[in-house]
């Protein structure tokens, strides 16, 4: 937006922040909104439910370490991950990115994250105080809230979950209802190409990115300079989107297998 690719393509977007896309699907079937950025985990879940059927038109960002975990206080008696067994664990949705990095984490901690631990829905905004407070044990965070919880209150990651079984996950991704992409293909196209312009910028100077950052969330200009970034894919790969679905399958986030290639938008020929 700030680079004029939308403008240039002849595209005038217009940005409305959201919690989850469940938030919007309403706005999402009736057309009240026509792409959506949101984590692999969340948009696999509504598909597998039928409620709505997506197809991913553009990958958005990747995981990297220190980016993405689990924060308790510097005070905590939580040394270890088979430590959470029993405790509350503050996430900004049940079924979500956090949820689905931790599982594998568990699992190898001998931990049944469906019986031995306790969610807590809290939004991001309020992820800092909650831990802070102590009305959740840990909490699950991104940057730049890892870093901010590290600053302001001294708390600690306990698991980077962008490591070991989850390392390099893909994390959000740009989707569109199967309804839009089918009736809109030439607007779909203008919105990739001014996309792949941004990725390719994302990918290859991290000052572009931390500029941007202060622009549309509340992160301060010095915190930009410094937070963990994941990394930003300029191609749209099904085999590494595959890898989210299979471990949702294995956390049973998903009831069922899924095929991910069928959710790719290809163009129409001719």
């Amino acid at each position: 937006m700030e680079r004029g690719f939308f403008k240039e393509e002849g595209l005038n977007v217009k940005q409305e922040p959201i919690q989850a896309p469940q938030a919007v699907l309403p706005k999402l079937s009736n057309g009240q909104m026509d792409v959506v950025l949101g984590s692999y985990a969340t948009i696999l879940t509504i598909q597998q439910s039928g409620s709505e059927k997506f197809k991913y038109i553009a990958d958005s960002y990747q995981g990297a370490p220190g980016a993405f975990g689990i924060m308790v206080k510097k005070d905590s008696p939580i040394k270890q991950v088979a430590d959470l067994k029993g405790k509350k664990i503050g996430v900004n949705i049940v079924g979500g990115l956090g949820t689905l990095t931790m599982s594998p984490h568990f699992k190898i901690a001998g931990l049944d994250a469906t019986k031995d631990i306790t969610y807590v829905v809290i939004p991001t905004t309020e992820w800092i105080s909650s831990l802070d407070k102590g009305s959740v044990d840990a909490v699950w965070m991104t940057d730049p809230y890892v870093s901010q919880a590290k600053k302001e209150i001294g708390a600690t990651m306990l698991l980077d979950t962008m490591s070991g079984p989850t390392d390099g996950l893909p994390i959000t991704g740009w989707a569109a209802t199967e309804k839009w992409t089918q009736n809109n293909p030439k607007t779909l196209a203008a919105f990739q190409r001014a996309m792949a312009k941004a990725q390719q910028i994302a990918a290859t100077d991290r000052s572009a990115v931390t500029k941007v950052l202060p622009t549309f969330t509340k992160i301060p200009a010095e915190t930009a300079a410094t937070i963990n970034l994941g990394a930003y894919p300029t191609s749209l790969n099904a085999q590494r989107i595959q890898r989210v679905a299979d471990l949702m399958f294995d956390a049973q986030m998903l009831k069922q297998k899924m095929d991910v290639s069928s959710m790719i938008y290809t163009a129409p020929q001719g």
